[in-house]
């Protein structure tokens, strides 16, 4: 689960279900100059089923959009997935939210008085704000660009070496390595390199090591050309950008990862929240690399923060 995936809405849907919670237990109706049984809430079996279509549907909603947001990949019931059937629940508890102000109390022997006057309670506004509300933020969510923004900051990219770890050759200074001994790789002074006439280097005739013979082309593939100029990315596609500088970036929202192929099918999903590798820049898109070594490109980069 990455908690980081929620957003604003969701925050703001969890706050009115548990709004909604607290008004459930504060008088619904209230019955002036009496001495007892001046006060009914959701609880109480006289507004049946308030309680079941208001307050518990509110919490079922809530669950269901945090886990179609937190969970991995998309999970369906029915052919809809968690976050569909979370904004439809949602709904259905702001329409019973606002009818539940017209409702009346059933006839109990042993509730409310109801040959006295009986007025509306905190907790039936703080219902119909919460049911209103709970809606709204559900509807909402997937629409205002303010709504869609990340709950928690992201957290402060680490400046790891993108290129991966240094050499662990150990030179003058380093751990392993001491005094006068020569670093792995490379020989000592006044040792002789494979040149003629030593041991192990070419004969006449042949080249020696690390030069090419005459007449064959230094330049690579195509006879002089360099073969960074001449490589282009996979399945066709904008060419990369020879001055390109790596950066850590994350997305504002959940963004599919599609194959350096050009095949039309994601290979994975950037989630917001967490710091992905941008190794390479092709025209507006990016190849973005995951943290399981994945590799693919990112073609919607707009909004992205760069690290």
């Amino acid at each position: 689960m990455n908690i980081r995936s929620l957003t604003r809405s969701d925050g703001a849907v969890v706050g009115a279900a548990v709004l909604l919670f607290i008004a459930s237990f504060l008088a619904f109706f209230k019955a002036d100059d009496c001495t007892e049984n001046c006060t009914v809430s959701s609880w109480d079996p006289a507004l049946f089923p308030l309680l079941p279509t208001v307050t518990l549907a509110a919490l079922i909603a809530a669950a269901l959009l945090v886990l179609g947001r937190v969970m991995p990949g998309e999970r369906k019931v029915a052919g809809l997935g968690l976050d569909q059937w979370g904004t439809a629940l949602a709904v259905f508890v702001g329409w019973a939210a606002l009818w539940s102000m017209f409702a009346t109390i059933a006839p109990d022997p042993e509730g409310l008085d109801l040959n006295r006057n009986i007025d509306l309670g905190a907790g039936a506004w703080l219902t119909l704000i919460g049911g209103l509300l709970l809606a709204a933020f559900a509807v909402l969510g997937n629409t205002v660009g303010a709504l869609k923004a990340p709950l928690l900051p992201a957290p402060s990219p680490q400046a790891p070496n993108p290129y991966g770890p240094g050499p662990q050759a150990g030179g003058y200074g380093y751990p392993g390595a001491q005094l006068g001994q020569p670093m792995q790789g490379q020989p000592m002074q006044g040792q002789p390199q494979g040149g003629y006439g030593y041991p192990g280097g070419p004969q006449p005739g042949q080249p020696a090591q690390g030069q090419p013979m005459q007449g064959q082309p230094q330049g690579g593939y195509g006879g002089g050309q360099p073969a960074q100029q001449q490589a282009a990315p996979a399945g066709g596609g904008a060419p990369a950008d020879p001055n390109f500088q790596p950066f850590w970036f994350a997305v504002p929202v959940a963004r599919p990862l599609y194959g350096e192929d050009g095949s039309p099918t994601p290979v994975a999903e950037l989630a917001p929240g967490t710091w992905y590798l941008a190794v390479e820049q092709r025209g507006q898109a990016l190849v973005a690399q995951t943290q399981d070594g994945r590799r693919g490109v990112l073609r919607d980069t707009s909004g992205i923060q760069r690290g």
